[in-house]
């Protein structure tokens, strides 16, 4: 039975601007290599990363955020103050209350206008911003800013090379107003499995477990994962979410022009691209360059294809992405 392809978006949804930023400094596999028992080949067979950028100590992480957030303003040529609604993504806040979305608010300026953290592991973007196309769509909001931002090189333990060779820290952004045309959300699937939430935890810090020196001592404060049980469900998870939006949309996934997976591990990316059959010509992969950045890994590289000229109006996007939780989800858009 042919799908009927949806003329007019499910969700009247524009992206009016995109920002990113990272963090100057850089750490290569190299540099790890120096304190860490393993190689530049170790690093790039098993993940395709090939350096990261960190904070350093003195960086406030919320600051990712702003800047991120001020270029994707700045690319629509648009204001703080026309801003009603901040939904930023995020694993571990700023400070456990408010969060990260306040102090984020309050360097840009945004006025009364409503903000949120989303927290939903590394989809938190594609949840947000189907959170703020529907809020948008609803007419709750008519200006909607969805900020990724992540800073996890502060939670993984650096004599874990399991872990800490993975991540990087950065912020993207993407700012959304109502469309008049044809761009906007054609589909969305949004799944939970929490089953499988023990693979990937950061087990103390909350109300289950305070701070404590008895946490600390046990390294209960740090990023601890099952990689190979989160290889088979990140794969898994990501195709099926992908199909069901394409389903919506009434799309073959054939015609997707741009697909944006979250940027975990290249061979997770590459086995998703061989289970959907999208050409790699259509895949964006950065990883090898900033590793994982979680929630923000998804409009990092969203703003390199856009700033590189090679989103034009029409196109069809789709972005996949799976964390902790498990939350995983897609969003599949026309631009």
């Amino acid at each position: 039975m042919a799908r009927k392809k949806r003329d007019q978006p499910l969700i009247p949804l524009k992206i009016m601007g995109t920002g990113a930023y990272l963090p100057e400094r850089v750490l290569t596999n190299h540099d790890l290599a120096k304190f860490l028992d393993t190689s530049d080949e170790w690093i790039r067979t098993r993940t395709g990363i090939r350096a990261r950028h960190l904070l350093s100590p003195e960086d406030v992480p919320s600051q990712m955020g702003v800047k991120a957030a001020e270029a994707a303003l700045a690319q629509a040529n648009r204001s703080p103050k026309d801003v009603d609604l901040l939904l930023v993504a995020t694993n571990v806040p700023e400070e456990p209350i408010p969060g990260t979305a306040a102090h984020i608010a309050r360097e840009l300026g945004l006025g009364k206008g409503a903000f949120a953290d989303v927290t939903a592991g590394c989809a938190g973007f594609v949840y947000a911003l189907a959170m703020a196309g529907a809020m948008i769509h609803a007419g709750l909001a008519k200006t909607a800013l969805v900020v990724g931002t992540e800073a996890l090189s502060r939670f993984v333990n650096w004599q874990d090379r399991s872990t800490c060779v993975l991540f990087g820290d950065g912020a993207g952004a993407v700012l959304t107003e109502k469309s008049r045309g044809q761009a906007g959300i054609l589909g969305v699937a949004l799944r939970g499995d929490a089953t499988k939430l023990e693979l990937l935890r950061i087990e103390a810090g909350g109300v289950r477990l305070p701070a404590s020196c008895e946490t600390v001592q046990a390294g209960k404060h740090f990023l601890r994962m099952e990689g190979k049980g989160l290889f088979r469900a990140a794969v898994g998870m990501m195709a099926e979410v992908t199909r069901a939006a394409a389903a919506q949309a009434g799309l073959n996934l054939a015609e997707i022009d741009w697909l944006i997976p979250h940027q975990a591990n290249l061979r997770i990316i590459e086995a998703l691209v061989k289970r959907l059959r999208i050409p790699e010509e259509k895949v964006v992969v950065n990883i090898d360059r900033v590793a994982n950045t979680s929630t923000a890994s998804i409009p990092i590289a969203l703003d390199e294809l856009v700033r590189a000229g090679k989103v034009e109006e029409g196109q069809i996007l789709a972005l996949t992405a799976f964390g902790a939780g498990a939350c995983y989800g897609t969003v599949i858009l026309r631009w």
